[in-house]
């Protein structure tokens, strides 16, 4: 083929929001957790990215990504390291069979979009990195697994590696200095416990003060609870969480999710100087979730929070009347609620009470419905045209 030649591969990658928290890393260069992690991958119906890798002899310039309509970043070490392991592995294929055309030596163009906010405690990173190595290993057509390519996208972003799956996803967080074995494996696909939710109440869009990366490593040096936390709280939480999956037990679940997040903030808040990453309608969201069990007289949501002030509340899909029904009688007039969710749930009574309700209805801007979902997927819905160009959306 000609050096005008425009190779092209396109994926989407979903959000994951994890249930036992990764907070801390071992090796920053490398990427290596101090602990291992659980999460949920959300449906990409919902939140996902959306991310077109090509190449060409004919690009000038040397690689780059276009991230929601905007330059961004290559040079950085973590995407470097991505592209470098992606680009071994392509070369050794052309290595082997000298009529394969010379991908690897070629510059990378990148368009990315997220349909979420980025930056903002949403995990977009996780998506952004799951989709960036899952699309690359599809351009260079490699014969990489989910768990192959999980140790390459948790050199960008940790929490990528989740990402390479759908449904209950583990990071294994390994014992190897060199990070072999540090990558992510299925726990469970979504058609074990397809009937999970999240109501995500979006509380703030703006970039987040400290970043997980900056924020991580202080409490690492400076938090006593995060030694404890490393030692004996998450081992412990790992084996429930698997063990209330395998068994779909709900109860469990919740009070795993509920007691991991709260241990994470602490060793924020133990951290020195502290970082708080949660705010006044982030512990206004817990009370309600709070109220909403005390009114069922039984667990049937559980909040969790990211580095960012944004609720995730887990539920299962029967219990949605008492969950959404609760806040949607508080925060019908916000954005993003599904058209079945409004004619399904537009009678329901006060269950959050009128203090707790008003800073909610002042803090939140916007719900995001979803649920449990897959992994990546393939798509011929290109961000780059046939001509090398981005695609104008």
């Amino acid at each position: 083929m000609g050096s005008e030649t425009i190779y092209r591969a396109t994926t989407t990658a979903p959000v994951n929001i994890a249930v036992v928290k990764y907070w801390g890393k071992r090796d920053t260069k490398l990427n290596l957790p101090t602990n291992s992690s659980l999460s949920v991958t959300l449906s990409q119906a919902d939140l996902r990215a959306l991310t077109t890798a090509s190449c060409s002899a004919s690009y000038t310039g040397g690689d780059s990504l276009l991230l929601n309509g905007e330059d961004a970043e290559v040079t950085g070490a973590r995407t470097q390291a991505c592209f470098r392991e992606l680009r071994a592995r392509r070369a050794a294929l052309e290595a082997a069979d000298p009529s394969l055309p010379k991908l690897s030596a070629m510059p990378l163009r990148l368009v990315s979009e997220n349909n979420f906010p980025t930056a903002a405690g949403l995990a977009s990173s996780a998506a952004g990195f799951a989709a960036l190595a899952r699309a690359i290993a599809d351009l260079y057509e490699l014969p990489a697994s989910p768990a192959e390519l999980s140790l390459i996208a948790r050199q960008g972003s940790g929490s990528a590696c989740r990402s390479l799956f759908g449904g209950y996803v583990a990071w294994r967080m390994g014992d190897k200095a060199d990070g072999s074995d540090s990558m992510a494996d299925q726990v469970a696909d979504a058609s074990h416990w397809p009937e999970m939710r999240a109501l995500i109440l979006v509380v703030s869009a703006a970039k987040k003060g400290v970043s997980s990366t900056s924020g991580m490593q202080q409490t690492v040096e400076t938090s006593g609870l995060f030694k404890e936390r490393i030692a004996s709280v998450v081992p412990r939480n790992m084996a429930i969480m698997e063990k209330a999956i395998a068994e779909r037990d709900f109860a469990a679940f919740a009070e795993v999710t509920m007691r991991d997040s709260n241990s994470f903030h602490a060793t924020c808040a133990d951290t020195y100087p502290p970082i708080f990453y949660m705010n006044d309608v982030s512990r206004a969201a817990i009370r309600a979730v709070e109220q909403v069990n005390a009114k069922a007289g039984r667990t049937v949501a559980a909040y969790t929070f990211d580095a960012g002030p944004n609720a995730v509340i887990y539920y299962l899909e029967k219990d949605t009347a008492a969950v959404v029904g609760s806040f949607y009688h508080i925060l019908g007039a916000v954005d993003g609620w599904k058209a079945s969710t409004v004619q399904s749930l537009a009678t329901t009574s006060a269950v959050i009470e009128e203090g707790i309700a008003g800073i909610l209805q002042t803090g939140v801007s916007r719900v995001i419905e979803t649920g449990v979902g897959g992994g990546p997927i393939k798509t011929e819905e290109h961000l780059v045209a046939a001509d090398g160009t981005p695609v104008k959306r």
